[in-house]
């Protein structure tokens, strides 16, 4: 268990690194969101299973949607309008 305890702290480390250096918008949202799943499963791990619940709603659910959201009014994440016509 202690092992699997440090891959997800090392893993979290790396994304945190990986979100600071990337320069597509789009791979740093998918990298914050599975930054947050992550530190959903650590809560777990550490017998905190309400901050786990939030963490998997609010860090990887609503911020994430909210995220793309602005990706796509701003217009970083391309809306495919042939898919609307059939």
């Amino acid at each position: 268990m202690i092992l699997v305890e440090w891959l997800l702290l090392i893993f979290l480390i790396v994304c945190a690194i990986a979100v600071s250096i990337s320069k597509n918008l789009l791979n740093s949202v998918i990298i914050f969101m599975s930054y947050s799943l992550v530190m959903a499963v650590i809560w777990v791990l550490l017998r905190s299973p309400d901050l786990a619940i939030t963490e998997a709603a609010v860090g990887a659910g609503v911020t994430s949607v909210l995220f793309f959201l602005a990706l796509r009014k701003i217009g970083k994440l391309e809306h495919n309008k042939d898919d609307e016509n059939n």
